[in-house]
């Protein structure tokens, strides 16, 4: 099955639009879990390669569905009591219908990225590479005292 081309960058707006409208009869903790993770979302966009990054933003979207479950039904009988809170009480539900059609795209993104929850990198650490070298390594640590091959010593004119 061939998914249509969804960019990140749409799916942070949709959020960021709806999120902004909930929190008209939200606000609180609704406002710092949603709004934390657009911010690992826009860490996604601008890092297009980053496994982590993604991988960070769909765990952050699947935790939200189970935030925004729990902080709606609790507080919505309460925030409902005019049209503009209603208003808002329905996008903030809009945002969390669209959720879980968020997370299967994005998790389709993580898979592009290189992202693969069967090898346990999901949880675990991160397969990117780096200059440094780690502290497990097999390698001897370089003498910093050597001197380079064919160099001879030079006098130092301090």
């Amino acid at each position: 099955m061939e998914l249509p081309v969804v960019n990140l960058k749409v799916i942070l707006l949709v959020h960021w639009l709806l999120t902004t409208w909930g929190c008209i009869a939200f606000s609180g903790p609704y406002a710092w879990a949603n709004f934390t993770i657009l911010a690992l979302g826009v860490w996604a966009v601008a890092q297009r390669d980053s496994v982590d990054a993604i991988s960070m933003f769909l765990g952050g979207l699947l935790a939200t569905v189970l935030l925004d479950i729990i902080y709606i039904s609790i507080f919505y009988p309460v925030a409902a009591t005019s049209d503009t809170s209603r208003f808002g009480a329905g996008m903030a539900i809009l945002s969390l219908l669209l959720k879980p059609l968020s997370c299967f795209l994005v998790y389709h993104m993580y898979r592009e990225r290189g992202g693969d929850l069967l090898s346990h990198d999901f949880l675990g650490p991160s397969q990117e590479h780096s200059a440094y070298q780690t502290i497990d390594s097999s390698e001897p640590p370089a003498d910093p005292f050597a001197v380079p091959e064919g160099r001879g010593q030079a006098a130092r004119g301090y």
